[in-house]
């Protein structure tokens, strides 16, 4: 009896891990088709229920399920599974997630961190051809990406020193305007003090010309003038008594008046010919005296 119930349970035992065996293999090959049917929802739940539900102990099925949440975009959980095989013992395992880790990282365009990856990926296998040839492309652009860089900080720094100079232009044609219009208002308030003085020099001016003295020639002419009418006067004098004499001899006063100018007329001519007529030379051998 004990020996039919142990024979029982050993079969039941290989049935059991007989039919352990075909989910195991049916989860696969479903999960491969589905994979490259590109239904990558199916193949991430068959790879997990064979990872956590069956306790499938295989690097290869937790790569595929790595592959499988990349293509999905899932980076993340990508990442965390092709991180879980970094350390693994087969060199081509752990040089395929350094390779795919690189691959994460060169697509966020973080070349440096790929760069380090990728030469990981390298020294765990050196013959992996895929990431000599993912380590050559990230190189190139983690150059450009430098050199992009450079180009931004110079373009910056250009810019900035444009508005700087632009700004200091702009300061020295605000001083300067300030200074034309201090200059401007400083003219104007020079014309307007200028005009003012002259204003006041000329009302001065007026005011000294009403109360100004007569100027000498003025004066000369009105002396002039008094001293003509004083001589007529003289002579008004002076013909007065000749007057009455020229009443009682029965001459009129215009008469006399013309016998008077013609007696001057004449006295006029003697005079004049008395400076005209030569001084006779002196006889040198005569004296003096």
């Amino acid at each position: 009896m004990k020996i039919l119930t142990a024979i029982l349970v050993s079969f039941l035992a290989v049935t059991g891990v007989i039919d352990n065996i075909a989910t195991v293999n049916r989860l696969k090959k479903e999960a491969e088709e589905a994979y490259k049917a590109k239904d990558y929802s199916k193949a991430i739940r068959n790879y997990n229920l064979l990872l956590d539900s069956l306790q499938v102990e295989d690097e290869n099925i937790r790569m595929n399920l790595a592959h499988a949440y990349l293509m999905s975009g899932d980076t993340a959980a990508a990442q965390q599974n092709y991180s879980s095989m970094i350390r693994s013992g087969d060199a081509q395992i752990k040089s395929l997630a350094f390779q795919q880790l690189g691959v994460v990282t060169s697509g966020n365009k973080q070349y440096q961190e790929a760069l380090g990856l990728f030469k990981e990926s390298l020294k765990a296998n050196p013959a992996n051809n895929e990431s000599r040839y993912n380590y050559e492309l990230v190189k190139k652009l983690l150059q450009e990406q430098q050199q992009q860089q450079q180009n931004q900080n110079q373009q910056q720094k250009q810019d900035q020193q444009n508005k700087e100079d632009q700004q200091q232009q702009q300061n020295q044609q605000q001083q300067k305007q300030q200074g034309e219009d201090q200059q401007k208002q400083q003219n104007q308030e020079g014309e307007q003090s200028q005009q003012q003085q002259q204003e006041q020099q000329t009302d001065q001016q007026g005011q000294e010309g009403e109360q100004k003295p007569e100027q000498p020639q003025e004066q000369n002419m009105r002396e002039g003038e008094q001293q003509k009418e004083g001589e007529k006067n003289d002579d008004e004098q002076s013909i007065s008594p000749v007057a009455d004499k020229l009443k009682e001899m029965n001459i009129s006063e215009e008469k006399a008046r013309m016998i008077l100018e013609a007696m001057r007329n004449n006295e006029m001519q003697y005079i004049q010919q008395n400076r005209r007529k030569p001084t006779e030379a002196r006889d040198r051998s005569k004296p003096d005296w």
